[in-house]
């Protein structure tokens, strides 16, 4: 059978790229569908821009082994691209005794996970850290840091193009049919003939999966959204490091972060929705000024300003446990060299490397 291109990913967010970069660099001829006008325009670009550890993760689990293999593999990718990124370290701060208790299972599963550069400080060292911050105990993440997700997304997409690889924009995917040897994949009133197909849809990976021929529902799991809100403050930072609350069951709390040029800002909140909507409810602050003030009490009222909102495609339902990553092969499904990547949430960012690197080796 003759192909019009070998691979095909669908979607060009922060991990559809990594892929189609690997892919690229390996001498594959690969084409990058993209529904949007431009790259990593949804859940890419509407997050914290943090690096991760892979503190927070069950033991064994993608997320915990992709993250802590990402996060090796994302720096010196920033070092050799001269991506804009910095080690700033992170708090994760107690604020109350009993909190202090949750601080040792962080630190017991961050060893699970093989990240062994966490340590306790104390509330009088935090205070020499950081004098504006009000805690109990805190564990300090010193391989925590933050990069510039356009400029990482941007030298993914100039490896790919260097590379014989191509990003076609405004070309949603519409269905594919599994053929002899490959797949015939429709994008609008476009057909094109591939060997192998990835689906890295993020929020639309389910919608995707759905109209590819031979796959059973089965191996479709729910999607449910969660969407956050971020507001930045209209005063200079007064940390230098990323403050995190001690986590919840679905998110890691209202957290401080800082982007490349200082600025700070805070979130996200969660709220479980039903549809895609990027729109941001000012309102929303009054529950941020709440739970800010429990570890930087000298918050002034006023003082938040709207910032932006993003959309987690998560694998549970809302009150449920935290689920996995889930890259489905062959092994999973029987059809071969199909894809399909679902969850694909935080610590989305910082694996993307490690995620491109598993998703080669599973083709």
């Amino acid at each position: 059978m003759e192909y019009d291109v070998e691979t095909i990913v669908v979607g060009a967010g922060v991990i559809g790229l990594a892929i189609a970069r690997s892919l690229a660099l390996s001498n594959q001829d690969v084409l990058v569908l993209e529904k949007n006008g431009h790259f990593g325009e949804e859940t890419s670009s509407r997050n914290s821009e943090v690096i991760h550890a892979g503190i927070y993760y069950p033991k064994d689990s993608l997320k915990a082994k992709l993250c802590v293999e990402g996060k090796s593999r994302l720096y010196q990718y920033c070092e050799n691209h001269n991506i804009p990124h910095k080690r700033t370290g992170k708090l994760i701060v107690a604020t109350t005794p009993e909190e202090c208790d949750v601080l040792e299972n962080i630190l017991n599963k961050a060893q699970d996970n093989n990240v062994q550069d966490l340590k306790f400080i104390s509330k009088k060292e935090v205070s020499l850290l950081e004098p504006q911050l009000r805690c109990e105990q805190a564990l300090l993440s010193p391989s925590t840091g933050i990069i510039d997700t356009h400029q990482y997304m941007l030298s993914l997409v100039g490896e790919i193009e260097a590379n014989k690889g191509a990003i076609a924009y405004h070309a949603p995917f519409s269905k594919a049919e599994v053929i002899g040897g490959g797949f015939l994949v429709t994008s609008g009133d476009n057909q094109l003939r591939c060997k192998r197909l990835i689906n890295s849809a993020g929020l639309g990976a389910q919608s995707v999966a759905h109209e590819i021929s031979g796959l059973s529902p089965e191996f479709i799991p729910t999607r449910y959204l969660a969407k956050g809100t971020y507001f930045t403050a209209s005063f200079p930072s007064p940390f230098k490091h990323l403050i995190y609350p001690v986590p919840n069951t679905a998110s890691l709390g209202i957290h401080v972060t800082l982007d490349m040029a200082g600025q700070i800002r805070f979130g996200p909140d969660q709220e479980w929705v039903d549809t895609v909507d990027y729109s941001l409810d000012e309102g929303r602050s009054h529950g941020f000024y709440e739970a800010i003030r429990r570890y930087y009490p000298d918050l002034k009222d006023d003082s938040l300003q709207p910032g932006y909102t993003g959309i987690r495609p998560k694998l549970q339902s809302p009150g449920s446990s935290a689920q996995d990553f889930q890259i489905l092969s062959k092994a999973d499904h029987q059809i071969p060299g199909l894809i399909c990547l679902f969850g694909m949430e935080s610590p989305g960012l910082t694996a993307s490397l490690a995620i491109a690197e598993t998703v080669k080796k599973c083709l």
